[in-house]
């Protein structure tokens, strides 16, 4: 497995300290309505921006990975494809895979949304997006990345891309979600968390082997991008394309 090059410094120091002070326990009352206040403007304010943006799939995965390296061309080809059967291609908004998968779905004349979250380095958004929205608050970010997405593609990454991946999981699995697909591209990558999911979250019964439907293991965009679409359109998610 190829190493990662150059390792950024995305999200090793938050800009922006509002949520840093919303998660640092008790505050008067005024201070915690003011913050809940400001929490329900800024999804809001995104709700707005993202309401008509038509059938979207959203793209998980690692900021670090350059040009060069296999993950972020794999990651291009997605978003390539995805925008060619007609999906808006959605993802963090800022380098590595985010920056691969909105990079090919400008190719194919797609749709690019970017939900970037404010960081003091590397915070800036990547230039293939038709459409980008800040956050100050991760909780808002990680709705708007699954609010409106009919899919979902996870490419490798740390521990970001695993709450991200973890997160849609449990609100499929908790049925506060539809079962829309989950493809995760990079079957080595993968290898170690899918043994242990069926060598033992199922054995000793913390999941359902129905879970084990919910995710698609491998190393082809065409397959992941033609996944996504036959459930769509199998579940009428999609009634004309």
């Amino acid at each position: 497995m190829e190493k990662v090059q150059n390792k950024s410094l995305w999200g090793k120091k938050s800009g922006d300290t509002s949520e840093k002070k919303m998660l640092e326990g008790p505050r008067t009352p005024i201070t915690e309505i003011l913050h809940a206040f400001t929490v329900f403007f800024e999804m809001l304010g995104a709700l707005r921006k993202l309401h008509f943006i038509g059938p979207c799939v959203t793209v998980f995965g690692s900021a670090r990975f350059k040009e060069d390296h296999i993950y972020y061309q794999t990651a291009e080809e997605v978003g390539y494809r995805l925008a060619m059967d007609g999906f808006a291609v959605m993802t963090g908004g800022g380098p590595g895979i985010m920056e691969a998968s909105n990079r090919g779905a400008k190719r194919a004349n797609g749709f690019s949304i970017g939900c970037n979250i404010v960081l003091p380095r590397e915070q800036r958004h990547n230039q293939y997006l038709d459409l980008w929205i800040e956050f100050k608050y991760f909780m808002v970010r990680k709705f708007m990345l699954a609010k409106y997405s009919y899919g979902f593609v996870v490419l490798p990454g740390g521990f970001g891309t695993l709450d991200e991946l973890f997160n849609i999981l449990t609100l499929i699995q908790t049925k506060k979600m539809k079962g829309f697909p989950i493809v995760l591209i990079g079957e080595e990558f993968w290898r170690p968390l899918k043994i242990m999911i069926e060598s033992t979250l199922l054995p000793v019964g913390t999941i359902d082997r129905d879970d084990l439907d919910l995710i698609l293991f491998t190393d082809s965009p065409e397959e992941a991008s033609q996944f996504i679409l036959d459930q769509a359109i199998n579940k009428e998610w999609l009634r004309t394309r």
